[in-house]
């Protein structure tokens, strides 16, 4: 897939107020300096499109960009952040939930990993709420330039190792990223044009 337009359509803390169009979404999100605007920066092509920042918990909105005037991808908070207040914490935990559990247009999820780190209890509760609620998810793993490719490896099998413990009877279909040498990119957007192709057909 090419990306030919990028832009961005709203902001809002309302899953009601969401972009009324019947086009597929894609939602990102992950805790918080897991890469995500890098990453959705990346797949995009635009260095802007979603606000990078060195202070982590930066996206506090449901963020819609629309991609060739013909699917959304959704940028949603942070999770798992110490610093943003309980209140805070709140108010993001309810929305998020009400986005995935409310939000027909939503096609898939990814959830993001930080793949130098060992599996955190907050992400495997955050897909188990997803399996639960049966929303379609996949993983995506960041910042692999930052391993060698043995390490990296260890870590997903790791993670692979504890998903299945925990229950889960597949692992779901994964992808390995880096946003500074653009790995994983094209799998992520092949990934999604065979969705929306399937979505078509169907």
């Amino acid at each position: 897939m090419k990306i030919k337009t990028a832009s961005f359509e709203i902001s809002n803390s309302d899953v009601s107020k969401c972009p009324k169009e019947r086009i597929p979404e894609y939602a990102f999100i992950g805790r918080s300096n897991v890469g995500k605007s890098s990453l959705i920066n990346m797949l995009t092509g635009q260095r802007k499109l979603a606000k990078t920042s060195g202070t982590p918990g930066k996206t506090q909105l449901i963020n819609h960009f629309k991609i060739n005037e013909s699917w959304f991808l959704v940028d949603l908070p942070g999770y798992g952040y110490a610093r943003v207040s309980k209140k805070t914490k709140r108010t993001f935990q309810s929305f998020i939930k009400n986005y995935f559990l409310q939000r027909e247009q939503l096609i898939c999820s990814f959830v993001l990993i930080d793949s130098r780190h060992e599996p955190q209890r907050i992400d495997m509760d955050f897909m188990q709420f997803l399996g639960e609620s049966q929303i379609p998810f996949c993983i995506i793993f960041t910042k692999a330039d930052k391993l060698t490719p043995t390490v990296l490896k260890r870590n997903i099998e790791t993670y692979k190792a504890k998903l299945l413990e925990d229950s889960w009877d597949i692992f779901p279909d994964y992808f390995v990223t880096s946003s500074t040498s653009k790995e994983g990119r094209d799998s992520v957007l092949e990934f999604i044009d065979k969705v929306n192709l399937q979505l078509k057909e169907s």
